[in-house]
């Protein structure tokens, strides 16, 4: 059994649950969830245990396994919960068997006032083996102390000991009474759970008060028990204080993710593939809207509890660099470019947060801080060592624009790290360069489980408490898991101190203060956004714009647009042609109407075209699987009596992803080992191909794919990546002609994987445009129009101390369009290591036929310097700079050059 998304679960289980030491055999838990001052007792023969094997437990969302390594175990022992109030309650126990190895290892039963709840109960086979969680659930009418004497659930052997390792009681309206794990019960002391006497006016509960005044005054009133459970990311209600509970634990990578119906944009390289920041802005207030939506909801049903999914803070976007191809996540940043990425990053951070002057719309939150694009086999303990230059001008200067310019509220530490010391604990990152430098004053959020990789797997740190400290000293302010639950020894040990603490839970607890989740609805005006606002038409149209924008043509020799009236008969071929999955990437909401490719294609072809349709073969083979020759034959069949062939093909979020296993050649742990497009795919190409019959590719992937036999041979090539909810008609519009495409590639096309350095290798030479020396399939910017465009009248002059291009765009072709006019910038030749170019300003322009605008672009401040390894400084390196303009990083019209 799994957990169920946005339910709020076994995560800072006992910030209300809080234990005291009775005798050597039963301990007290304190739950302050009302007036009756509830208790959980733990009596009988128990021990504590934890699993010698620490692989992690599955069946549960990141960052909450190590509850499931944590158990009591004993012959029999009780949990009293006395004076909870007569009603109906369900319990939920959490098991997974860590030490059995076979079924019948382990028998016990659980029973409750007489009643067997369940009888041999036996993990290993209920769960399905070991390591798998297990949740079991039992519905009780309890009739209150008087009558039957307190709650009490008895676990009592069979064989070996009986054990558990969470517990949850939830009332009638499933909301979470009581919540504990075995991995609390060492965690608090006396001390820890004192409350401090504070005098002096609630501050914390009035708006009119300063922000800062406000979190200093809640944090006063917290022991160190409930401060250090604040700063995981389930934070657990404190109904004393009146403060409800909340799940940091959000994502919107390119629309509201893991919570039911949303709007789904294109995945994140795809919308990079429009360059249009405008859009990206609008795409960001939009799902903000929706969250807001949904948070509104939720909350007004939960009594002001917040559940993971359903929350304001999102760990979005991710802004890191596409530096290589094979990098399975690499399908939810911006591209491989760091100023593209900051720019779109900056404008989507501004989407999302909003502009009202006091309160945000939602929270952005930019990561993976810092130098993180894979293996994703390696991730938790790798060490990555790049040069300076390397650092400064390719892993950090879009974080520093959407920090800088963006304000971006939250960053998130990588689980990598970074010249030996783990990033969630690096004060060069946290500190000197986020908090010093760019001035940062958000809050930093460890990625899921990295606070646990900071001892466990880069073995940095010796202990839980020593990595949890080291965290927050650093400037992790938040911890995605319980790792911070340790905090409460590491004071006692002397590892950090309570001010320490303090000023981390500051930043934390800020986030909530800023998103108005604390003032009456009526002064906060995106409190009252309702459910109608979520897949609205107008949201719709506007997936249906982006995807459209992100559509890239990269191959066309005059085949499209397609004429309706001159091709009745279409073969629609490939494994990709009517997939709903293809749409949407990874980290997706749900999409009320999805419209596949083949889906689009009829929508657009007509009411006299006949669509015939076949998958034809696998997106991939699995080891030592053969295609199946008989689709291929009738795929081949159709073609031949087709007047065109439409193959979508490509990749799909079932092969590349984050850190999973996947079955099928060239694909390892979500990465891939070659970015060749795979064998089956290019076979019947081949064999469709060879029938004689015009062919257009449309390729879906999340970033480059080699196809040199396909670029070679088929007259058509669009790459449409995940397209989101409304791809399919977004692409069928393009290849009929509906809409001009005017994508452009956020990513370089190689002509195949030995093409690339080694993916261990994080020095950028030879990778990207920027630095590749070879000769790309389709370059850096490259997209095609189904117009054609003329520069013009190249000028680069000072004006206002200010850098800025100036030139003349002309429509010269018959259709209306939009051209992406990029500007590169190539330092002088005694710049050692010097990039072959480098994009440093760009917009996007939309021009009718023949009409002719003059284009003005600033260009970025950092146009001509490159950080000096010597003087650990930016520098202007002293000579000829030569500027090019164009449509993509080979394809520079107009050429001059700067003296600097």
């Amino acid at each position: 059994m799994i957990f169920r998304a946005g339910i709020l679960f076994l995560t800072a289980f006992l910030a209300s649950v809080i234990p005291t030491l009775l005798h050597a055999n039963e301990e007290e838990w304190t739950c302050p969830h009302c007036d009756c001052h509830r208790q959980a007792l733990f009596s009988g023969n128990f021990s504590h245990g934890t699993a010698a094997d620490t692989t992690l437990i599955s069946g549960v969302p990141a960052g909450e396994e190590k509850s499931f390594l944590h158990e009591i175990h004993g012959r029999k022992f009780n949990i009293t919960m006395p004076r909870l109030p007569p009603g109906k309650y369900k319990i939920v126990l959490g098991f997974a068997e860590n030490y059995v190895s076979a079924p019948g290892g382990r028998l016990f039963d659980i029973e409750s006032g007489g009643t067997k709840l369940f009888e041999n109960l036996d993990i290993y086979a209920r769960a399905g083996g070991k390591g798998r969680a297990l949740l079991l659930s039992s519905d009780i009418d309890f009739p209150g102390d008087a009558l039957r004497g307190p709650l009490t659930i008895s676990f009592i052997a069979r064989v070996n000991d009986a054990k558990l390792n969470t517990l949850e009681v939830r009332e009638a309206g499933g909301r979470a009474l009581v919540k504990l794990a075995a991995s609390d019960l060492k965690a608090d002391d006396a001390e820890a759970r004192v409350v401090p006497k504070v005098k002096g006016p609630v501050i914390w509960k009035d708006p009119a008060q300063p922000i800062e005044k406000r979190v200093a005054d809640l944090v006063s009133r917290m022991s160190l028990s409930e401060k250090a459970r604040q700063m995981n990311n389930s934070a657990a209600a404190l109904p004393r204080l009146g403060l409800p509970a909340y799940d940091y634990w959000n994502e919107c990578l390119h629309g509201v993710a893991r919570a039911g119906i949303a709007t789904v944009f294109p995945q994140a390289t795809g919308m990079a593939a429009s360059w249009n920041p405008e859009l990206m802005e609008k795409i960001g207030d939009t799902i903000a809207t929706e969250a807001r939506a949904k948070y509104n909801d939720y909350v007004s049903g939960h009594q002001g509890d917040c559940a993971r999914y359903f929350g304001l803070t999102f760990w979005t976007p991710n802004v890191n660099i596409y530096r290589d191809p094979r990098w399975g996540r690499g399908q939810e940043t911006y591209g491989e470019d760091p100023f593209l990425t900051g720019r779109l990053g900056v404008s989507f951070v501004r989407g999302l947060q909003g502009n009202d002057p006091k309160y945000l719309k939602a929270m952005g939150c930019a990561k993976h801080f810092a130098v993180h694009s894979g293996p994703e086999s390696l991730r938790h303990h790798f060490d990555v060592r790049p040069s300076e230059r390397d650092l400064y001008e390719t892993y950090l200067p879009q974080f520093e624009a959407v920090v800088k310019e963006g304000r971006v509220g939250s960053v998130m530490g990588a689980y990598n790290s970074l010249y030996g010391v783990p990033c969630c604990a690096s004060k060069l990152l946290l500190d000197r360069i986020l908090r010093k430098e760019w001035g940062f004053q958000g809050q930093v959020v460890s990625d899921c489980g990295a606070i646990t990789d900071i001892f466990k797997n880069h073995k940095f740190l010796p202990s839980e408490e020593a990595a949890a400290a080291a965290a927050v000293r650093a400037g992790n302010d938040l911890c995605c898991g319980e790792d911070y639950v340790h905090l409460i020894r590491a004071v006692k040990q002397g590892l950090i101190t309570r001010e320490e603490i303090d000023t981390a839970l500051g930043r934390v607890l800020a986030a909530r203060f800023q998103l108005g989740l604390f003032d009456p609805p009526e002064l906060v005006p995106y409190a009252r956004i309702p459910l109608t606002e979520i897949d609205t038409p107008e949201n719709e149209a506007l997936a249906l714009k982006a995807a459209r924008e992100s559509v890239v043509l990269l191959k066309n020799d005059g085949l499209l647009p397609l004429d309706p009236s001159r091709v009745q008969r279409i073969a629609v071929i490939g494994p990709n042609a009517d997939a709903k999955d293809v749409l949407l990437g990874n980290y997706s909401g749900k999409p009320a109407r999805p419209v596949t490719i083949l889906e689009g294609i009829r929508q657009v072809a007509g009411p006299n075209a006949e669509i015939l349709y076949e998958t034809g073969c696998p997106l991939a083979l699995k080891q030592n699987e053969s295609v199946d020759e008989s689709r291929m034959a009738k795929a081949v069949e159709l073609s031949r009596s087709s007047d065109i062939v439409i193959f979508a093909g490509g990749l799909s979020p079932r092969l590349e992803g984050e850190e999973m296993k996947v079955p099928y050649a060239g694909f390892e742990g979500g990465d891939r080992t070659c970015i060749e497009l795979p064998a089956p795919q290019e076979e019947l190409l081949r064999r469709i191909a060879a029938a004689g019959k015009p062919v257009v590719f449309v390729n879906c992937s999340g970033g480059a794919v080699a196809f040199p036999w396909v670029a070679g041979n088929i007259p058509a090539i669009v790459q449409a990546w995940y397209p989101g909810e409304q791809g399919g008609r977004a692409v069928a519009d393009v290849l009929f002609g509906r809409v001009n495409p005017s994508g452009h590639l956020p990513v370089t096309f190689y002509r195949g994987t030995s093409d690339l350095p080694p993916f261990e290798d994080y020095s950028m030479m030879n990778r990207t445009y920027r630095y590749f020396a070879g000769q790309p399939q389709y370059p850096f910017g490259h997209g095609l129009s189904y117009t054609t465009f003329g520069y013009s009248d190249l000028k680069v002059e000072m004006q206002d101390e200010n850098w800025v291009v100036n030139l003349r765009l002309r429509n010269t072709g018959r259709m209306a369009g939009a051209e992406v006019v990029q500007v590169y910038v190539t330092p002088p030749d005694s710049l050692a290591d010097r990039p072959v170019s480098e994009l440093k300003g760009f917009c996007k322009v939309f021009l009718d036929p023949g009409e002719e605008r003059e284009i003005r672009i600033p260009l970025d401040k950092r146009a001509f310097e490159h950080r000096d390894a010597a003087s650990h400084a930016w520098k202007v390196e002293p000579g000829v700079y030569a500027i090019g303009v164009g449509s993509s990083s080979r394809d520079l019209r107009v050429k001059t050059t700067v003296t600097r």
